[in-house]
């Protein structure tokens, strides 16, 4: 690692928390990221990523149960555009997980129904190698976005001195009744329901690799019982500080630092040359990465 380069432009993202109350009590969806992958290989994740231009068309906002632009675009804190946003969760959790965050006529759509299984998964298909975007998908299907039910969070942005940064909104909500999740053996290729709880002690025992913000959701969903303890706090939050961890070198070395932490504004490094980000992942402290309420 070395000193910073070019800064590098950030890119939009969301991530969603998908929310089930298992036997145990709270349960939370995880995907296992391809070994090969070139970002984040090999980590536990929820489904998320960047925001895309279809993500953003205008003819989205009138099949967005619960959110308008402006007020999606008001939560953010940004002039406009915050709805891409709710947009690109609900793609993303499609593609990656196979839940599927809309409604038809019946409320939730139904993708376990036998007869229309099929259907569904090719359109999950279309939807994933962008044959298929989110309005036309709306349009064929006559499907409305449960933008509503998608509880804004959370906010990282990656380290400067990385090679791709993302500006991540994180969003939680409940799982859908008649969904199966499924990973998409492509991107992701594990998938399981685990208690935050549980996926904090074995990141902490090297059984899980994860990156700063997947620990901090899982800090700030583990103080919750239920799905419903953990939306209802989720609904009231007014204010959301942006999170921006920092590498810095001291002394030789490189670690992650968190705002608030006594040597933040030390020099920046460089993060993982190559791209995957597994370097910033050598630096975490787990233990040391908590979350945050955002009221």
């Amino acid at each position: 690692m070395t000193t910073m380069a070019n800064p590098v432009e950030l890119r939009d993202a969301a991530t969603v928390l998908i929310l089930r109350d298992g036997l145990e009590g709270l349960e939370v969806f995880m995907l296992k990221r391809n070994l090969n992958s070139d970002f984040v290989g090999g980590a536990y994740v929820f489904p998320g990523g960047a925001v895309d231009p279809a993500d953003r068309h205008l003819d989205l906002e009138p099949v967005c149960e619960g959110r308008s632009d402006s007020d999606a675009s008001n939560r953010l804190g940004v002039q406009n555009g915050g709805l891409a946003y709710w947009v690109a969760a609900v793609r993303e959790s499609f593609e990656e997980a196979g839940v599927l965050l809309a409604y038809d006529l019946d409320g939730y759509v139904d993708l376990d129904r036998g007869e229309s299984s099929h259907r569904w998964s090719h359109h999950r298909q279309q939807v994933d190698s962008g044959q298929l975007k989110m309005v036309d998908l709306c349009r064929l299907e006559g499907l409305r976005l449960a933008c509503g039910e998608m509880h804004y969070f959370s906010d990282w942005v990656t380290p400067e001195g990385a090679p791709r940064r993302y500006d991540t909104r994180f969003f939680l909500t409940a799982a859908p009744p008649n969904q199966t999740p499924l990973h998409d053996d492509h991107e992701v290729i594990a998938n399981e329901w685990v208690r935050p709880a549980e996926a904090i002690a074995r990141c902490e025992a090297g059984e899980m690799t994860m990156m700063p913000p997947t620990i901090a959701s899982l800090r700030t969903i583990d103080r919750f019982s239920t799905a419903s303890d953990a939306l209802g706090a989720a609904r009231e939050i007014t204010q959301v500080p942006m999170v921006l961890p920092k590498v810095v070198q001291a002394d030789g070395a490189f670690r992650i630092v968190l705002p608030g932490d006594d040597d933040y504004d030390g020099p920046v490094g460089v993060i993982d040359s190559a791209g995957t980000h597994g370097d910033w992942m050598k630096f975490v402290d787990s233990s040391r990465v908590t979350g945050f309420s955002g009221n």
